[in-house]
């Protein structure tokens, strides 16, 4: 029971003397007088204001540049995503228009070649 009783006492010691401590610590501070309270609350208004200010005006403008260069872009790419899709379609005709003419061709000769050998029959 003595050991508790010392630890109370102690506890209730270390507070007295915290609360002394602590007043005693208030007092030297040095508390600004209203004048300079006010003019430090303008101040930092002040500057806070000013710095909102900025803020908005850096916002305002890199969103319309943000969004003036996003439209562009999309132009750009639309007007070389159409141009390449018209070059695919244009190259893709060239292609079949080849592929067909060389396929009427092939045809054409195989006709003449079936014409001739049924010309070479009748006449013999």
């Amino acid at each position: 029971m003595a050991k508790k009783d010392k630890k109370e006492v102690k506890n209730s010691k270390d507070k007295t003397s915290f609360m002394k401590s602590f007043k005693a610590e208030l007092k030297k501070v040095s508390w600004p007088t209203p004048k300079q309270l006010f003019n430090n609350t303008v101040a930092v208004l002040a500057i806070v204001l000013v710095t909102a200010v900025i803020v908005f005006v850096l916002d305002i403008t890199f969103e319309s540049i943000n969004k003036y260069g996003i439209d562009k872009i999309k132009e750009v790419v639309s007007n070389s995503a159409t141009s390449e899709t018209d070059n695919e379609s244009n190259e893709v005709s060239e292609e079949n228009t080849e592929i067909s003419n060389e396929t009427v061709e092939e045809s054409t000769d195989t006709n003449n070649e079936t014409k001739t050998e049924e010309n070479t029959e009748n006449i013999e």
